[in-house]
């Protein structure tokens, strides 16, 4: 456990050091970020804030080595995956590639650390038994993998957004792994680096950015918790292991899934670019950049702390908090427009039921 210590300091002290020299870097081949009609941010900004904190992980990750030789056919795996990643990631920060060769890429990358053996073996249904996914378990997890690759590239909208998203959910993980190293060797090793590395980006992250973490960050970090979520939660016999990880991983899930339901009722490409996810709604809202990214922080913290409580409660309470959830999650978003300012099923039911009561006790 004191390795596990030092790896996370460790790497957010290097994170820190190297991200000045990252920041020259960028402006000086030209990883920059332009403004656009899309963007929030008014002047060129360095865009490969990745490179730090994906060299002050590898740093930190030097201090764990026992954890790593544990099981070392799926650490070398899972880097060898990670390559391919952090290639393209640059690749596009530099020249703004097309999204279905980036996909061609995240497919590859899946593929390698399935091919270790890693998989979602099954899905648990309530009151019943598991259903084993046999040959679609490995096509699953490339599924999965690539789900979160791209929820996390979503949510990097606003300053500190993705980082501070990314923390609290590996963060969670950890508290819920319940600190034993020993059955979670490589989801500990790992995850300790990313929080210290992340945390050591986010001084340089936060409003005002000093440097964005870029395609090369967002799709390393989505890769990493997506491959360290299913090493961690997927091998469980019970319903919490299918909705523990999607709860933590929960503000990029609802983000893209809501993206993917608004432009479809609007008519559009599922993939076509727009200014309606989150940190957007809240902005419009007359959030400032700060209060935009604080609040969606607190969201974050309530879905981990929903995902800590159902892996501790019986199944019925689990079910209970996972209603509650739910019915929170759309009216939040129908609240703040994320699915169309118009479409507040939800909230135009309740204000149906409220105006009928009013109208009764008038009576």
């Amino acid at each position: 456990m004191d390795s596990l210590v030092v790896a996370c300091i460790v790497s957010f002290i290097a994170t820190i050091v190297i991200t000045p020299f990252v920041i020259r870097m960028a402006h000086r081949f030209g990883f920059v970020d332009k403004p656009n009609e899309r963007k929030v941010h008014e002047r060129m900004m360095p865009r490969i804030g990745g490179v730090a904190f994906i060299i002050g992980t590898g740093v930190g990750l030097l201090f764990v080595t026992e954890l790593l030789h544990s099981d070392l056919k799926t650490t070398l795996f899972i880097l060898g995956g990670a390559i391919p990643i952090i290639v393209i990631g640059l690749l596009d920060d530099r020249f703004a590639l097309k999204a279905k060769h980036k996909l061609i890429v995240q497919l590859l990358s899946a593929v390698i650390v399935v091919s270790s053996g890693l998989s979602i073996d099954f899905i648990s249904i309530p009151f019943g038994e598991k259903v084993d996914l046999g040959i679609l378990s490995s096509i699953a997890t490339v599924i999965w993998i690539i789900a979160i690759m791209n929820s996390i590239n979503l949510i990097d909208g606003l300053d500190g957004l993705a980082t501070g998203v990314s923390i609290i959910a590996l963060a969670t993980m950890l508290v819920i792994a319940g600190g034993n190293p020993a059955a979670y060797g490589l989801v500990f090793a790992f995850g300790v680096t990313l929080i210290g590395s992340t945390g050591g980006f986010l001084i340089y992250n936060f409003h005002p950015a000093k440097i964005f973490m870029g395609d090369t960050g967002s799709l390393f970090l989505g890769y990493m918790i997506a491959v360290l979520s299913t090493m961690g939660f997927f091998k469980s016999v019970t319903i919490v292991s299918l909705i523990v990880p999607l709860l933590i991983l929960g503000v990029p899930i609802l983000d893209t899934s809501f993206a993917i339901i608004r432009r479809k009722l609007n008519r559009q490409s599922v993939g076509s670019p727009d200014k309606g996810h989150l940190h957007h709604c809240l902005l419009n809202r007359g959030y400032g950049h700060r209060q935009a990214v604080l609040t969606i922080y607190g969201v974050s913290l309530l879905f981990a702390v929903c995902a800590v409580a159902m892996s501790m409660t019986s199944l019925w309470l689990s079910l209970l908090i996972l209603f509650i959830v739910a019915m929170l999650i759309q009216l939040f978003a129908e609240f703040i427009g994320l699915i169309g300012e118009k479409r507040q099923p939800l909230l135009n039911t309740i204000r149906k039921w409220v105006n009928a009561r009013v109208v009764v006790k008038g009576k």
